[in-house]
C-alpha cells in the first residue's frame, strides 16, 4: 500500500501572502523521508496553488517520483509532456469549485480520453483516471488505454456514520474489485483523513492513496514529518488486519 501525499495546500498557504515560502519543495522532501513514496501535485488552470516553477523543481529531484493532476486539455497536455512526471491523473476541473467536486465522465468522453491517454504514454507517463466507483465509468476507462483508476472516495468521507457510510464504502469496495477483474490498477483518494483512511487501506485491491488536505491540517498540530509518518503507518496497519 503507497502513500502519495498532495502538497497542494502547502502551496495554497505560501499563495495567501505571495511569499516563497512554505516551500512545496521542502514539503516534498520531508514527506518523502517520512514514508510518502510519491508526491501528488494539481497544476490547476487558474494557478491557485501550485504553479509550474513547483512542478519544473521538483521534477529536477532525482528519484522523487511525481503524480501531476491535470485537466485533460491541450495547455495541460503540453506541460506534462515539458515536465515528465511519472505518473499523470486528469481530473474534472471548475475555475468556481474549491476542490475537484467528483469523478471525470470518462464515458461522456472516452475518443478525446483515449487520445490523451495515448499521447502522454508515448512520452512515457503512467496516466490515471480519476472517477467515481461506477461500473459504467470503469468500463469506459478500460477503453482509453489508461492504465489506472483513482477511485473517488469523496462521498464514502463525507457520508454520515451507519448505513449510508457502509453502503459508501462498499461503492469503493466492489468499484476496486471489478477494476483488478478488468485489468484495472485501483488507487483512491479524495476526502480521506485519520479517522477514514483504514477503512479504504484494508481494500486488497488497491494499491495506492492519494493524500492531501488532511495531512497538511493535521501538520498544524503535529509538523508536517510526523503527520506523514502517522497517515502511512495507519494505512500498513489497516492492510496487515
Amino acid at each position: 500500500m503507497l502513500l502519495g501525499v498532495n502538497i497542494d495546500h502547502i502551496a495554497t498557504l505560501r499563495q495567501a501572502r505571495g511569499t516563497y515560502y512554505p516551500d512545496p519543495l521542502e514539503a516534498a522532501l520531508i514527506a518523502r523521508q517520512s514514508g510518502a513514496d510519491s508526491i501528488t501535485v494539481h497544476l490547476r488552470e487558474d494557478r491557485r496553488h501550485i504553479q509550474d516553477v513547483d512542478v519544473v523543481r521538483l521534477s529536477e529531484v532525482p528519484d522523487l517520483r511525481i503524480n501531476l493532476e491535470m485537466a485533460a486539455t491541450g495547455d495541460m497536455l503540453s506541460k506534462a509532456i515539458e515536465y515528465l512526471p511519472a505518473d499523470c491523473c486528469l481530473v474534472p476541473e471548475k475555475r468556481e469549485e474549491l476542490t475537484t467536486e467528483g469523478g471525470l465522465n470518462v464515458a461522456a468522453q472516452v475518443d478525446e480520453l483515449t487520445r490523451v491517454c495515448a499521447e502522454l504514454q508515448s512520452a512515457g507517463i503512467r496516466v490515471a483516471l480519476f472517477i467515481d466507483p461506477d461500473q459504467l465509468q470503469l468500463d469506459a476507462a478500460k477503453q482509453t488505454g489508461a492504465e489506472v483508476v483513482e477511485l473517488h472516495t469523496g462521498c464514502f468521507a463525507e457520508a454520515g456514520p451507519g448505513d449510508a457510510r457502509e453502503q459508501e464504502l462498499q461503492r469503493v469496495v466492489n468499484a476496486a474489485e471489478y477494476a483488478a477483474a478488468i485489468g484495472l490498477r485501483g488507487h483512491a483518494g479524495h476526502g480521506l483523513n485519520y479517522t477514514n483512511v483504514s477503512d479504504i487501506a484494508a481494500i486488497p485491491e488497491l494499491f495506492e492513496l492519494n493524500i492531501g488536505h488532511s495531512v497538511v491540517a493535521q501538520s498544524v498540530f503535529s509538523g508536517f514529518a510526523e503527520a506523514v509518518r502517522e497517515m502511512k503507518r495507519l494505512m500498513m496497519e489497516a492492510r496487515r488486519e
